[in-house]
C-alpha cells in the first residue's frame, strides 16, 4: 500500500467542490448548516466503497467460506488487503439496481463494513440521516438520487486515481467547508490552518530537529476534526521525509470525533488511534508518552460535570495528572496543560492554545497560581506567544500559545520568552465568523524567526510588528506577605497577648514582593515609613506565580496637548457649520 500515499495529479479543490456540490439534491430537506452530515459520511463510504472494489470478490468468497466462525475478522482484512473490509454482496453500483428497495440495501451495504467503519457510522449518527434522505413519501426520498450522484464517473474516489494524501486534502476541504458553514459555531471543532501552522513550526524548529530521526510520537487531546496532527505531520516530514509519525487523539463530541476516524483511515493511518471520550475524565492514553503534543483546547468553559472525577484524580497526586492543582469551576483550559505535560517524553514538546485567563488568575496559593508555579520552576515554560485577535471562527478576543518544553536548550534554560505577534497579520478580504485576519506565511516567518533569535527585539514591518522579550524564571514570580498592624485599646495603647500585640483584624493588609527582592529590604523601603508599628506575618507567607503579558509590552503615548484638542474641535465645529449653511441656505432657510 507504501503507493498509495503518493500524490497524484488530481485537482484538489476541484474535486472536493464536486463533491460539495452533491448537497443541491438534499437542498429542503436539509438546512445548509448540515449539508456535511450527509456529504462526509458519504464520502467516506464511496471512498471506502472505490478503494475495496478490486478485491470485493475475495471478500465474498472468505465470507463464504469463514462466515461461520467465531473469529473471522482477520481472514476478511487478508482478503480485503486493507484494515477494513464490506462483506455485504452491494456497491454504489449495484445498489442502483433495484431503486424500489434503496433504503433496504444501503442499510445491508452499511452492515455489511468492518466494526471500525461501524463505529464511525454510529458517531456520524448516519441511521438517522438515512431516514431523513428517505423521508416519509416516494416524492421525498433523496438517498437513491444522492447514492447516483457519488456513482458518477466524475465522482470516483478509488486509490488507483486519487493517493491516500489527496484524498486526506480532499476529506478536510470538504471539513473546511462543512466548519464554515457553522460560521461561529465553527472554532468548536476546527483551528484553521494558518493558525495550526504557526504552532507545528514553534514545536518542530530547526533546534529540535534532531526530534526528527527515528519515529515520532504526536498527540492532541482535544482533536476536533484531527486537522492538527494533520498539519503537525506535514511539517515534520518537510524537516525529515523518511520519520516514522504515529499520531493520536482523543475527542469528546461523536460527530467531530466520528470525522478525525475516518480521516485517519482515509489517510491510510491507524484509525484505532483516534479515540473517543472526555479527556478529563476518561483518558484513553494513559500510560502513554508523546515527543509532540498539539491543542487547542476550549476555554471558557466550566468543568462542573467533570467535577466529581477530576478532583478524585486530584486527590492521587503525583499519580495523578491533577495533583499540583485545579483552576476555577468555571474554566477548566488549565486542566488541559497539565494534561499535556503528564504526556509528555523527558523531551517532549507541547503547544497549546489559550485565552489570557490562564497567565494571571488567581492569587498566590490558589490553583491555578500553583499550576503556574508547577511550570515554571520545573523550567519547562519556554515562551509564550500572543497571536492577532479576530483570527478564530468563533471568538475575537486575545489568544495566546504557550510553548512548554521538557528538555529546553542550553541557552533557554531558566528563561522564559514573551513575544508579542498581536500586530502581525494580513486582513481578509472576507471575513469567516469572527476571523476577520490570517497569519500568512511571511508573518508566521516572522514569528518563528523572534523566536529562534531568542533576544529582546523590536520587529519593524511598517504597519506590521512583533516584539520579543526574553525573562528570567523567577522574574514572575512573588511572595505574598501578610502585613499586620496592631489592635489598639480606646486609650490607644496596643494590646497585648502572651507578650505580643495582638494583630488589627480590619487593618490587615497583603503585599506582593517579586521573587528578585529581599522580603526585609522591601518591607523597610515600601511599608514601614507610612505604618511605623506594622510587621509580617512570616506563617502567612506564599509564593505565588502570574504572567502579566500586557504590562511586559506596554508602550506609554503621551496624551494630546488640550490646545491641540481644541484647535481640532474649532475645526470640526467650522466643517460642520459649513455643511449646515450649505445644506439648509445661508439665512437657515
Amino acid at each position: 500500500m507504501s503507493n498509495l500515499s503518493q500524490k497524484t495529479t488530481v485537482n484538489v479543490q476541484e474535486k472536493a467542490n464536486m463533491i460539495w456540490n452533491i448537497a443541491d439534491i438534499i437542498r429542503g430537506t436539509f438546512k445548509p448548516h448540515e449539508y456535511g452530515k450527509v456529504i462526509l459520511p458519504m464520502t467516506v463510504l464511496k471512498r471506502l466503497n472505490d478503494t475495496l472494489l478490486p478485491t470485493k470478490q475475495k471478500v465474498l468468497e472468505a465470507y463464504k467460506e469463514y462466515g461461520n466462525l467465531e473469529v473471522n475478522d482477520g481472514f476478511f482484512r487478508d482478503a480485503s488487503g486493507y484494515s477494513f473490509y464490506n462483506t455485504s454482496p452491494f456497491t454504489f453500483e449495484t445498489l442502483l439496481n433495484d431503486s424500489d428497495h434503496i433504503e433496504e440495501n444501503f442499510r445491508k451495504f452499511m452492515a455489511g463494513f468492518s466494526e471500525n467503519i461501524q463505529d464511525i457510522l454510529k458517531n456520524f449518527k448516519f441511521d438517522h440521516i438515512i431516514s431523513d434522505l428517505v423521508g416519509s413519501t416516494a416524492d421525498e426520498d433523496k438517498l437513491f438520487y444522492v447514492i447516483q450522484e457519488f456513482n458518477k464517473p466524475s465522482s470516483y474516489m478509488g486509490p488507483d486515481v486519487i493517493s491516500t494524501t489527496d484524498m486526506g486534502y480532499i476529506f478536510e476541504e470538504l471539513i473546511r467547508k462543512f466548519s464554515e458553514s457553522y460560521n461561529e459555531e465553527a472554532g468548536a471543532h476546527f483551528t484553521a490552518r494558518d493558525i495550526i501552522y504557526l504552532m507545528a513550526d514553534l514545536l518542530v524548529t530547526e533546534e529540535n530537529a534532531a526530534l526528527t530521526k527515528g519515529k515520532i510520537d504526536c498527540y492532541d487531546m482535544a482533536m476536533g476534526t484531527s486537522q492538527m496532527l494533520t498539519c503537525l505531520t506535514e511539517r515534520i516530514l518537510q524537516l525529515d521525509s523518511e520519520v516514522e509519525i504515529n499520531v493520536f487523539g482523543q475527542e469528546v463530541n461523536p460527530e467531530t470525533f466520528a470525522i478525525a476516524k475516518a480521516d485517519m483511515i482515509i489517510r491510510g493511518g491507524v484509525a484505532d488511534n483516534m479515540r473517543f471520550g472526555n479527556t478529563l475524565t476518561n483518558d484513553q492514553f494513559k500510560g502513554y508518552q508523546f515527543d509532540y503534543c498539539i491543542s487547542n483546547p476550549p476555554f471558557g468553559v466550566e468543568w462542573k460535570p467533570e467535577k466529581s472525577a477530576v478532583e478524585k484524580e486530584h486527590k492521587n497526586g503525583d499519580k495523578g495528572r491533577f495533583g499540583v492543582g485545579l483552576p476555577k469551576i468555571s474554566d477548566g483550559q488549565m486542566l488541559f496543560t497539565l494534561n499535556g505535560i503528564s504526556k509528555l517524553k523527558d523531551t517532549g514538546r507541547l503547544a497549546i492554545i489559550h485565552n489570557g485567563s490562564p497567565l494571571f488568575t488567581g492569587d498566590a496559593g490558589s490553583g491555578p497560581s500553583e499550576i503556574r508555579k508547577y511550570i515554571i520552576e520545573n523550567d519547562w515554560l519556554d515562551a509564550i506567544v500572543q497571536l492577532p485577535n479576530d483570527l478564530f471562527y468563533n471568538t475575537g478576543i486575545t489568544t495566546y500559545v504557550w510553548i512548554i518544553s521538557k528538555n529546553k536548550s542550553d541557552k533557554r534554560k531558566g528563561k522564559v520568552q514573551l513575544i508579542d505577534a498581536s500586530n502581525m497579520y494580513e486582513k481578509r478580504r472576507k471575513s469567516i465568523g469572527n476571523k476577520r485576519v490570517d497569519l500568512s506565511e511571511d508573518c508566521r516567518k516572522v514569528i518563528v524567526q523572534a523566536y529562534g533569535e531568542f533576544t529582546d527585539k523590536y520587529y519593524d514591518y511598517g504597519e506590521k510588528s512583533v516584539e520579543s522579550k526574553v525573562f528570567n524564571n523567577e522574574d514572575f514570580g512573588f511572595y505574598k506577605i501578610t502585613v499586620e498592624s496592631p489592635l489598639k485599646d480606646d486609650n490607644g495603647k496596643i494590646v497585648m497577648k502572651k507578650g505580643k500585640s495582638t494583630p488589627d483584624t480590619s487593618k490587615r493588609d497583603t503585599e506582593n514582593v517579586p521573587l528578585t527582592e529581599d522580603i526585609e529590604e522591601y518591607f523597610k523601603r515600601e511599608v514601614l515609613p507610612y505604618n511605623s508599628e506594622a510587621w509580617i506575618d512570616e506563617k502567612k507567607t506564599t509564593i505565588g506565580y502570574e504572567i502579566p503579558f500586557t504590562r511586559h509590552f506596554y508602550k506609554y503615548v503621551a496624551p494630546e496637548q488640550s490646545d491641540a484638542i481644541a484647535e481640532r474641535i474649532c475645526t470640526i465645529e467650522a466643517e460642520l457649520t459649513g455643511s449646515l449653511k450649505s445644506l439648509f441656505g445661508k439665512n437657515g432657510e
